[in-house]
């Protein structure tokens, strides 16, 4: 080596120290092939390897030409060219002969990672600092592709303040000296093109921080794929397209969204919808899903599924409220294929998918995000913004354009290569203000030293602009708990832009209502009516959804008063009052049977109670009410508008009676909905109806075969008698704890 000069070999006792110590912060500048006037030398960190040559490309997949055998330097595992010998010769390979455990050796070819040229564009570049690289995880991530004829994997990952990132994994030990990345300095991200790593490779990030420390081995905050928890590791997407079969579903989907059109939805955790207790209580994958899930959303009649988030999360006890993974399909359930291949299979049976999704917060496990590149990147500095009181969670600085674009390109990743038909954003009321559950001192005014939040503000209404351009038809449904105004307009409203949003102060009253005794119920009278006089205000969703059933609330029935059969009647009487209620509806799994025990994530909804006829009354009652629901205009089609609804009898405390008439266009026919919500059967009730003739029960949730007592009206004329101001009217026979959906006969 001695008559080697340092100008020509480009090595010196700084530079091996940088290679073997991982403190190499240019790799480019140092490894790889580099020009030496009109030669070239070759620089290569394989630390272990016994020997290194430089073979031609052509001859890279078998015994090939030697160019150069490779000097390893003061036997460090840095090996350099001896002389630059190459010349003109510029496509290489490397073979390396590797030390085996039994004293053997085996030969691994590849092309040299540091022999590649930028690869991402200047576009690219511009559009991750603006926030506006819609198609996020095509650029970031982990991506399969062939470069100079070379497959391989193109790695990237925004970490601007990092003096060093290195992509480890099996291929290399998770040695992060081996596979340090260049730096983009105009956007901070760090790409690397590593040859001849393809889809199911394991891989994470090594991160050196600003202060000089190694953190944590970070997952890939964009990664595709991932290995099931509890382990945290990345895995490289398989780049083979999925073969949809839902063109005409896609195409249809916005009529099925109108406003004007019904949408019932099932409410499900994937994890605990139906475990397998014969195989250690396991939970079904998504091909399992399809098999068993689909059919029954089908036959129960509802018209889409929406899932607890199954973007991967490595706390199952969360179930899935605290994700990290937010563009891969939780490994739990299979791969993203399987998914896809669930969302397909949904589309062909006529049903339609929604997810929950997580903006507004994040755990801060130390592979995850929490200071991501040794610096408060994705989350506030200020604990004061940055840290959810709540949930023990860090919340997404939305003033900076590389976080607000990661979460919208992450909400198009399932719109658009998922096919999923719309979210359901959680916790939006926790963004929209500052002070949310925050005592004086604990949060910071806006600039206007106001308590909206308005960078969340802004960022969601950005979200619902390109979600509407982009995925025309989707559902973007708000979980927001306040009065915020306008949630459900249109920006060009001064609105958030969502398209729906849960209506949780209805939810709220009227289990209230519900859980009182019926004797006590007409002093709470008004906890029925009061949702009426904002019911128009946004578009709703009525939810009962998980978040009722769990935490010492009970089951939904187990809200109900009285024995077991005055449960299941006070439960279908309410119901009813639900799916005729204006609004979409929205329930949660085992709710449409009347499961006892409140749910648990590990463990199934109690199907057996399935054998029990007033359970499987209760689930008949939801599916006919979903069949009337979606085959009446007049409980849909002015869901969101005051022309659909009319108060017939709505103060009768006395006797908690309620009447009301659902409308719908010209040539609709009205249904007149009656509720007697206390255990007396009240014979002889006099209820107004705006036309003569007969009219006939279209559904009485006493009926027997729902498991009532059987007190019916079956189909009854009007008399010629006024009544709360109509000129005719019916004498009724209310059964107790009932709701009564009664139609013109031949309309």
């Amino acid at each position: 080596m001695s008559e080697l000069t340092d100008e020509l070999i480009g090595v010196d006792e700084a530079a091996i120290a940088a290679v073997v110590n991982g403190r190499l912060e240019d790799p480019f500048a140092f490894l790889g092939p580099h020009r030496v006037g009109d030669r070239m030398l070759v620089r290569t960190f394989q630390p272990g390897a016994r020997a290194v040559d430089v073979v031609a490309r052509a001859d890279r997949d078998g015994e090939g030409r030697v160019i150069e055998s490779l000097y390893n330097v003061n036997q460090t595992g840095l090996f350099v060219s001896a002389a630059p010998m190459l010349g003109a010769v510029e496509e290489y390979a490397l073979r390396i002969f590797w030390p085996d455990a039994d004293g053997g050796e085996h030969v691994q070819y590849t092309e040299d990672p540091y022999g590649f040229g930028l690869l991402l564009g200047d576009l690219d570049m511009h559009l991750l600092a603006e926030g506006n690289h819609l198609e996020l995880a095509r650029c970031l991530g982990a991506n399969p592709m062939t470069i100079d004829g070379v497959a391989g994997t193109r790695f990237a990952i925004w970490a601007p303040n990092a003096r060093r990132v290195s992509v480890v994994g099996d291929f290399n030990m998770w040695d992060g000296r081996r596979h340090p990345m260049r730096k983009r300095v105009e956007a901070g991200v760090w790409e690397l093109f590593i040859p001849r790593v393809g889809s199911g490779t394991r891989y994470m990030y090594e991160i050196v921080g600003p202060d000089g420390n190694v953190l944590p081995l970070k997952a890939d905050p964009v990664a595709r794929a991932t290995e099931a928890p509890p382990s945290t590791v990345s895995l490289v997407a398989s780049d083979v397209p999925f073969r949809w079969t839902d063109e005409s579903w896609m195409q249809g989907r916005a009529a099925r969204h109108r406003p004007d059109a019904p949408l019932s939805i099932y409410e499900v955790h994937a994890g605990s919808w139906l475990r397998v207790p014969e195989e250690d209580n396991r939970s079904l994958d998504w091909h399992e899903l399809g098999d068993r899930l689909i059919p029954y959303v089908s036959g129960m009649g509802f018209t889409h599924i929406e899932f607890l988030p199954i973007m991967e999360h490595p706390f199952g006890g969360s179930w899935g409220y605290q994700p990290l993974g937010l563009f891969a399909p939780s490994a739990r359930f299979g791969t993203p294929a399987g998914f896809a291949s669930f969302v397909d299979r949904c589309h062909a049976a006529g049903i339609g998918v929604i997810l929950d999704w997580v903006p507004a917060h994040f755990p801060s496990d130390p592979h995850g995000l929490a200071r991501f590149d040794g610096s408060a990147l994705y989350e506030h500095q200020d604990p004061r913004e940055g840290y959810h009181q709540d949930w023990n969670t860090l919340i997404y600085n939305l003033g900076r354009n590389e976080v607000v674009g990661f979460l919208i390109a992450s909400a198009l990743e399932w719109l658009e290569h998922f096919h999923v038909d719309g979210l359901r954003v959680d916790a939006v009321a926790s963004m929209l203000y500052r002070d949310y559950s925050r005592k004086a001192g604990e949060w910071v005014p806006n600039i206007y030293g106001g308590r909206e939040n308005l960078e969340a503000v802004a960022f969601l209404r950005k979200l619902n602009q390109t979600i509407a351009r982009r995925c025309p038809g989707s559902l973007m449904i708000a979980e927001e708990s306040t009065a915020w105004p306008g949630v459900s307009k249109p920006v060009e409203e001064d609105g958030l832009g969502f398209t729906h949003k849960w209506n949780m102060g209805w939810m709220h009253d009227t289990l209230r209502y519900i859980e009182q005794d019926p004797l006590y119920r007409q002093h709470h009278h008004h906890d029925m009516t009061f949702g009426l006089v904002y019911a128009f205000s946004e578009r709703f969703v009525l939810p009962i959804s998980h978040d009722e059933v769990v935490h010492g609330k009970g089951s939904l029935l187990g809200k109900m008063p009285g024995d077991v059969h005055q449960k299941l009647a006070n439960l279908r009487a309410y119901l009813g009052f639900m799916w005729t209620h204006p609004g979409k509806k929205l329930l949660f799994m085992g709710c449409e049977f009347g499961q006892h025990r409140e749910w648990n994530h590990d463990g199934s909804p109690e199907w057996d109670l399935l054998d029990d006829a007033g359970h499987r009354g209760l689930q008949r009652l939801v599916r006919d009410l979903n069949r009337i629901y979606a085959g009446e205009p007049a409980l849909h089609r002015f869901d969101a508008t005051a022309e659909g609804f009319e108060w017939v009898i709505g103060d009768d405390n006395r006797n908690s009676v309620f009447a009301f008439l659902r409308k719908g266009g010209d040539g609709d026919a009205p249904l007149l909905v009656v509720l007697n919500m206390t255990p007396v059967q009240r014979d002889n009730y006099r209820i107004g109806v705006p036309q003569a003739g007969a009219w006939r029960e279209l559904l009485n949730s006493d009926d027997q075969v729902y498991g009532g007592s059987g007190v019916s009206n079956g189909e009854i004329r009007s008399d010629e008698q006024p009544a709360h101001g109509k000129p005719q009217s019916l004498l009724l026979r209310l059964p107790p704890l009932s709701a009564l959906v009664l139609r013109p006969a031949g309309a």
